[in-house]
C-alpha cells in the first residue's frame, strides 16, 4: 500500500473503517476488510446487518459518512466512473422493461459501457453463452423464471468485462438446482481472475464457494477469516476487525459428541463433567451430547476411558462445527 492507496495487484476490493450513518442510525460501523484477486469473498449477516450498505457503496451509489472504500485500485469517492469500469454490480433486485428480450436488454447495457462493432457482439455472445441465455436470445425479460432472472442480472454485470463483482444475495429465492448452477458459474469466475464479493443467508452454498468470509451484525464486521479458520477458532474476531491485528480472541474450536449409552446414564454423565474439554452436557433418554475442546486423539482416548471406567458404549461419533454454527456463536440476534 502506497500513501494510503492499497496494490491492486494484492488488493481488489479494500474498505477501510467504511462507516454509513442515516439519521441516528448506523448501519456500518467501520467496516473493514479487504477482497484479494481471484477470491470468492462471502459476506455473511442477517437482513439488516449492513451487508447491502456495504456493498452500495462499493459499487458507488452511495456515499460513506466517514472512512475510504476502493475497488481495483481506485477509490469509490474520487474515481467512481473508473470504478465502474472495473466493476459488476448484481443487486438483490433489479429493474425490467417492457416489451425487451434478453438479448435486446443485454445488449443495451454493452451499448451504455460504450462497447461498440465487434467488440459488443463478441461480448453479447461470450455473456449469453456462459450465462445459457443463448437459447432465450428472444424469450422476453418479463417472461423468464427467477432462475433466468438471476442468470440475466449476472450477465449485465459481466457484460463489459469487469474484474471485480459484487453480487448482493445472488441465490435468494432459486430452487436447489439453479443454486448450485449460479455457485459453479461463480467458481468459474473466479478461476478466470475475477475478484468476487458476495453476500447469501445460504450458508452452506458459501461454506462450499468461498475462501474468505467476513460476519457482520448490526453494522459491525464480527469475524473475517477462511471457513476452515472459523471452524477451527483461528478467526479474527471483534470489533473494527483489521486485517494486520492478530490479537483477537478466537470462536471456540469444540465440536458436538452424541454417545449412546446402554447403562448407567446417570454415572456416564456425572463421570462426563469431570473430564477437561468436556462443557455443555446434555442427555436425552440413552443419548447424551456434549461439546469438547479437543483433537482426534483425545476424542479417542475419552472414549478409551469410558470403556475403562465400565460406561457400556452404544455409539460414538462427533459432528464439526458449521458455518452456521460458526455464524450463530458469534452473531446475537440484533437487528438495526
Amino acid at each position: 500500500m502506497e500513501n494510503g492507496k492499497p496494490d491492486s495487484d494484492q488488493t481488489a476490493i479494500w474498505l477501510n473503517k467504511v462507516s454509513r450513518w442515516f439519521g441516528a442510525t448506523c448501519a456500518a460501523d467501520r467496516v473493514s476488510f479487504d477482497v484479494r484477486p481471484a477470491e470468492v469473498f462471502g459476506f455473511i449477516g442477517p437482513n439488516g446487518a449492513g451487508k447491502t450498505t456495504s456493498m452500495r457503496i462499493l459499487a458507488t451509489l452511495d456515499m460513506p459518512t466517514e472512512g475510504e472504500a476502493w475497488i481495483d485500485g481506485f477509490s469509490v469517492i474520487d474515481d467512481p466512473d473508473r470504478v465502474r469500469r472495473r466493476l459488476g454490480f448484481m443487486p438483490d433486485g433489479f429493474g425490467t422493461y417492457s416489451d425487451v428480450n434478453c438479448e435486446e436488454y443485454l445488449d443495451f447495457f454493452a451499448r451504455a459501457y460504450g462497447l461498440r462493432g465487434n467488440a459488443r457482439l463478441t461480448a453479447l455472445r461470450e455473456v449469453m453463452g456462459f450465462t445459457q441465455l443463448d437459447q432465450m436470445a428472444n424469450k422476453p425479460v418479463n417472461g423468464l423464471s427467477k432462475g433466468m432472472k438471476q442468470r440475466l442480472c449476472l450477465g449485465r454485470a459481466l457484460i463489459h468485462d469487469p474484474n471485480v463483482l459484487i453480487l448482493d444475495e445472488p441465490a435468494a429465492g432459486l430452487d436447489p438446482r439453479a443454486r448450485i448452477e449460479l455457485r459453479d458459474m461463480i467458481r468459474e469466475l473466479a478461476s478466470r481472475g475475477k475478484s468476487i464479493l458476495v453476500s447469501s443467508h445460504i450458508l452452506t452454498e458459501l461454506a462450499e464457494i468461498c475462501d474468505r468470509v467476513a460476519i457482520i451484525e448490526h453494522g459491525s464486521l464480527l469475524a473475517v477469516g477462511t471457513v476452515d479458520e472459523i471452524l477451527s477458532g483461528k478467526a479474527k474476531i471483534g470489533h473494527d476487525v483489521d486485517a494486520s491485528d492478530s490479537s483477537s480472541p478466537a470462536i471456540s474450536a469444540s465440536v458436538e459428541v452424541m454417545v449412546n449409552v446402554i447403562s448407567r446414564i446417570e454415572a456416564a454423565n456425572h463421570w462426563l463433567e469431570q473430564q477437561p474439554g468436556v462443557e455443555s452436557i446434555r442427555f436425552n433418554g440413552k443419548t447424551i451430547r456434549f461439546n469438547f475442546s479437543a483433537n482426534e486423539e483425545d476424542h479417542s482416548d475419552l472414549l478409551k476411558r469410558m470403556i475403562q471406567n465400565k460406561i457400556r458404549v452404544a455409539s460414538f461419533s462427533s459432528k464439526q462445527r458449521s458455518l452456521e454454527d460458526a455464524f450463530l456463536h458469534v452473531t446475537k440476534g440484533r437487528v438495526q
